[in-house]
């Protein structure tokens, strides 16, 4: 369109790309060709400027031309406001869909079992190396490191293409599975798992932006579904070959086991993804942003992992972080505004689908994080399963994930309709929630897997989906640095949930045990193992036994009113068509 400038936009254009007035729209079923389009964008017609067209038009042509030029004042408006210049990067191109595809598998896969795979080992970890209060930092310091790399990773991605960058974040990440496996001390451990975060959190950020360089979002839905089943495989598998470890060959292979995955996927992305167009120019990076954002999120997980454990909640120190948080917040925003490369731009949230996307996604992964870390070491202690046993109770609700993420994938892929996936989310994962809050020393095993499958069924109907939303809103030259800023609140929601269940499992056993075991001074609490608990005499045990029980069942139910928020946040999306062509070049104007 002539009448639009692409560098800079006025903002009362720029605010027309968040639709606020814009209807819900039918699916998109088909595309027009070259002179259709072109003729389409090029009309002096204003309807389809207003938004009122996608209510109106009955032809796809015209709902392809209103998608498009939602598109191009969106890039046009990113441009003006410092974002990804409209015609670079140049994404790298495919040797194969399938190749590239299943190599971004692998790497996802690797990214994904370094979470899980501690779950069903931490008990025998943490009884070796010694530090039960410092449990919960095994996964926090992981969960933490990645969630900071996140929009790094996006945003670099972005501006000098990815394939290198995977090759650096898998190779972070083989240092710090090493570390790990030689650790001499929980301190040690802790350590190697943040190295481990650091490369990880561009694993999975990279995989998706790839796949949104090579496959259009109308086509997208069936690869973010497989992409959530491995999602889901990991995550039972994970577990799984914790506890055989630990039985076979010592909980420290299990670190080790990461390494000839990553060697392997290092060479799936070396061999099949070719090398990124070279940028004549040399884009300034956002340090500023990077430091200020490192501060804010390391504030606040320390706040909430520390609170109630090693300091009271009511303490300078407590304190001091969350005003560290809040400083660092505020200077995050100010930077971000001024950088002519922000990592995570502030016009992502003048857009009302990636904030609603965004809180909702952060909200589910809060619970479920809480609830894969601590879920193992439950059942190793209440109910007295061997580790590999522990695992196997991960499977119903794995099998949920997995039915969900990919039966969305291709639905979305198929009929073009996403809305009421992740309603229909929230209000499945809320009830799971609700039904886990019951369990008790005697729930039979069978009941504890139904009540598992019901909360994987709800977190794999909106997973998937809800990124897949946030990359349809954006033009491809920021399609990775919107979807890092997604990854990375949901990692943000990850994170709490890891240091708050912890803080407050912890918090709440050390009480209980303290009440209940006053004259028992020969148990180390730093060494309470499913090994060493199923030794003591039966009395002893079954108070071990009901106070574990009992600091973490009731913390499942605090989850439910944060969904029942993203239920109604939800229902304000607006279902926009999903594009089925991908924008290289990003210039506004082209299709997305």
């Amino acid at each position: 369109m002539e009448g639009i400038d692409r560098t800079a936009l006025a903002p009362a254009d720029a605010a027309r790309v968040h639709e606020s007035d814009e209807p819900e729209t039918t699916p998109l079923t088909s595309t027009v060709d070259d002179a259709g389009r072109a003729a389409a964008f090029d009309a002096p017609s204003t309807a389809a400027r207003s938004g009122h067209v996608l209510a109106s038009a009955t032809s796809d042509a015209a709902r392809d031309a209103a998608a498009r030029t939602r598109a191009r004042e969106l890039a046009a408006a990113s441009a003006r406001q410092g974002g990804v210049p409209a015609s670079e990067p140049k994404p790298e191109h495919s040797r194969g869909v399938a190749a590239v595809f299943a190599g971004l598998l692998l790497a996802m896969f690797v990214s994904t079992l370094s979470e899980t795979v501690t779950a069903t080992a931490l008990p025998t970890i943490v009884g070796d190396l010694g530090g039960v209060d410092h449990m919960q930092w095994v996964t926090t310091a992981y969960i933490l490191a990645s969630t900071v790399m996140m929009p790094i990773y996006g945003k670099l991605g972005d501006l000098f293409g990815r394939k290198y960058l995977f090759i650096i974040a898998l190779s972070i990440f083989i240092v710090g599975s090493a570390t790990c496996g030689l650790a001499p001390s929980m301190d040690g451990l802790i350590a190697g798992r943040a190295v481990e975060g650091l490369g990880g959190g561009g694993l999975i950020i990279l995989a998706q932006a790839t796949i949104a360089d090579i496959i259009p979002p109308r086509q997208r839905g069936k690869y973010m579904g497989l992409m959530g089943s491995v999602f889901a495989v990991s995550t039972v598998v994970g577990p799984l070959l914790g506890g055989w470890f630990v039985q076979v060959t010592g909980w420290r292979w299990l670190f080790a086991f990461n390494i000839p995955l990553a060697l392997l996927a290092i060479a799936a992305v070396a061999f099949f993804l070719t090398k990124p167009v070279r940028r004549d120019d040399r884009p300034p990076i956002d340090i500023g942003g990077m430091m200020a954002m490192a501060v804010s999120v390391s504030s606040l997980v320390l706040a909430t992992a520390w609170g109630g454990t090693l300091f009271p909640w009511i303490s300078p120190q407590i304190f001091a972080l969350f005003a560290l948080f809040f400083v660092a917040a505020v200077a995050f925003v100010l930077v971000e505004r001024k950088a002519k490369e922000p990592i995570i731009p502030m016009l992502l949230f003048k857009n009302r689908n990636f904030v609603v996307c965004t809180v909702t996604g952060m909200f589910i992964m809060l619970g479920m994080m809480g609830t894969i870390s601590y879920l193992p070491t439950y059942f190793q202690i209440v109910e007295g399963l061997a580790p590999e046993q522990a695992g196997l109770m991960t499977v119903p609700m794995m099998a949920g994930v997995l039915i969900t993420a990919v039966g969305t994938g291709f639905l979305a892929t198929k009929t073009g309709r996403y809305k009421w996936m992740p309603i229909a989310s929230c209000a499945v994962t809320a009830v799971g929630f609700v039904l886990l809050s019951q369990l008790t020393v005697g729930t039979p095993l069978v009941v504890t897997g139904v009540f598992l499958f019901v909360l994987g069924f709800g977190i794999g109907l909106g997973q998937q989906i809800l990124v897949l939303i946030v990359q349809n809103e954006f033009p491809h030259a920021i399609v990775g640095t919107a979807t890092a800023a997604n990854n990375f609140f949901r990692q943000i929601g990850s994170t709490l949930g890891a240091s708050l269940v912890g803080a407050l499992f912890t918090s709440r056993l050390t009480a209980d045990l303290a009440a209940k075991l006053p004259h028992v001074d020969n148990i180390n609490m730093n060494r309470i193992t499913p090994d060493f608990v199923q030794h003591l005499d039966s009395g002893t045990r079954a108070v071990i036994t009901s106070a574990y029980s009992d600091a973490l069942v009731p913390i499942f139910l605090y989850v439910v009113p944060l969904l029942v928020v993203g239920f109604v946040l939800m229902l304000t999306l607006k279902e926009h068509p999903l594009a089925t062509k991908v924008n290289h070049t990003g210039h506004p104007g082209d299709t997305v």
